[in-house]
């Protein structure tokens, strides 16, 4: 048996290892305390996260935590045919060049001037009722609607990336790039931010026109060509060089991820720059004839927005407005008109912050003759070319007074063109001569002058530039939750 000297020295040894082991486990929670967050906090993408100035981000994280470098489902790849394509049979192949690059964060992966591959996928047949009309329009071959799929993508070092896309319903224009009209303030004063814009706006149009400058020119004797035959009732149907399609991807793009540095991850998340401008994407579809005032707008940046080598806007991030004026087209020749403003940054993260946000730039269909005036006001613009086509119209049916055959050959091109022609040479009845004449001026003068006006019209994906400033506005900061989320959120977004 242990004496009672043993026993009590074993009763202190014991004591002494429980309060070490005690003093120990709380030693170490008191280390892992902090890192530990709800579930309604997980910190999934530390460096997105807002951080207040004086919580500067460790350098640690800048370097372990990644971007996934991604082109999410549902981004429009903007692809123009760089040749003149005659329409003959599905499975036709299709040949262009991407538009707008592509980015993903701060990361350029599809650059502008890459080689897309496709085909057209159907042909579907002219409906009878558009058929007669355009039979009444002396044209018995109406342009068909096709829909091309593209399939491949070209990269400059050589690689072959395999795309699934769908073209979307609307796009398929020639397109031009407007600018805002400067008034007269800005052209008077000096200042450095009116100066900025302006390099802004000519470097967005400039850049446009390079992207084009991938298209095969077809020349002005080549136009006329086709312009004549075009006048012919029978003739085959072009898809024009120049032609933009907006191709959304069926499914993601993936090309790894990167790392974030420090730098880039103090530099998110600073106020943006006075006389700022940035490229987004119109997400939401807007047309004067339907779109109600107040009704909310998105646009997404398709460039990251980089200051003085920093990163101050990634892409991803989206800009939220509403239409603050509008004018649906109406008759006598009165065109659409539409205004909308942004008022709210949203980061990837979802940190808000107050905007005042007007479009500086925008693409349009060139028929459209678009005009934007210096606070994003757009409206279309009714050709001055009116007053000759009528004018010819009435021409050619004033010349039926006499019954000769020339004459019955310009009362018939006035209303239907090449048949015309041959009817009034062949029928040699004065009076339907003067009947095709008569036609063929009132036609003119109700769709010149007496006709519904042209809509603005923006589809969804059109490429815009806007001027963004922040100036004598405060960032809303989110809460916690809200962060998690949107971090979490970023890399399932669709654009």
């Amino acid at each position: 048996m242990p004496c009672k000297d043993e026993r009590a020295m074993n009763m202190k040894r014991t004591i002494c290892a429980l309060c070490l082991a005690c003093t120990c486990g709380g030693w170490s929670l008191a280390q892992d305390g902090p890192s530990v967050r709800p579930s309604s906090d997980v910190y999934t993408d530390p460096v997105l996260r807002h951080r207040p100035p004086e919580s500067p981000v460790s350098p640690k994280l800048g370097i372990d935590e990644n971007v996934d470098l991604t082109i999410p489902e549902g981004t429009a790849l903007q692809v123009v045919i760089d040749r003149e394509l005659r329409v003959q049979a599905v499975g036709q192949a299709v040949h262009g060049h991407i538009v707008e690059p592509v980015y993903a964060f701060d990361k350029l992966l599809i650059p502008m001037g890459t080689e897309v591959k496709g085909q057209i996928s159907r042909i579907d047949k002219v409906p009878a009722g558009a058929r007669t009309l355009a039979a009444l329009d002396a044209n018995l071959t109406p342009p068909r609607k096709i829909e091309i799929e593209f399939t491949e993508l070209s990269l400059a070092d050589g690689k072959h990336i395999a795309i699934q896309t769908s073209v979307l319903s609307g796009s398929g224009q020639v397109l031009q790039f407007v600018t805002a009209a400067e008034t007269q303030k800005r052209k008077s004063v000096k200042d450095a931010v009116a100066q900025r814009e302006k390099q802004a706006k000519d470097e967005a149009r400039r850049q446009f026109d390079a992207a084009m400058h991938q298209v095969k020119d077809p020349g002005k004797i080549h136009r006329l060509e086709r312009l004549a035959i075009a006048q012919l009732p029978v003739h085959p149907q072009y898809v024009a060089a120049g032609t933009v399609y907006f191709a959304e991807l069926r499914k993601p793009l993936e090309f790894g991820s990167e790392p974030l540095t420090h730098e880039i991850a103090t530099s998110i998340n600073t106020d943006v720059p006075p006389g700022s401008m940035v490229y987004a994407r119109l997400m939401t579809p807007l047309n004067s004839a339907t779109t109600q005032k107040g009704a909310e707008v998105k646009a997404i940046l398709s460039q990251p927005l980089i200051d003085g080598g920093k990163l101050v806007l990634p892409q991803g991030s989206y800009l939220k407005g509403t239409v603050v004026q509008v004018q649906p087209a109406r008759h006598w020749k009165h065109n659409g008109q539409l205004r909308f403003v942004f008022r709210d940054l949203v980061l990837p993260n979802g940190l808000e912050s107050k905007v005042e946000a007007m479009v500086q730039g925008v693409q349009s269909d060139a028929t459209d003759r678009l005009s934007l005036d210096s606070e994003g006001g757009a409206e279309t613009q009714t050709p001055k070319t009116r007053y000759l086509r009528t004018a010819i119209s009435v021409g050619l049916a004033a010349a039926t007074h006499e019954n000769e055959a020339f004459n019955r050959a310009e009362g018939g091109a006035g209303g239907f063109k090449v048949v015309g022609i041959a009817i009034g040479v062949a029928a040699k009845s004065h009076a339907l001569a003067i009947a095709m004449g008569a036609f063929g001026a009132g036609r003119s003068i109700y769709n010149n002058f007496i006709g519904r006006g042209k809509d603005v019209v923006f589809a969804k994906h059109t490429a815009m530039q806007i001027a963004v400033d922040t100036r004598g506005s405060a960032p809303e900061r989110s809460s916690p939750e809200n962060d998690a989320a949107g971090a979490a959120s970023r890399r399932s977004s669709v654009p």
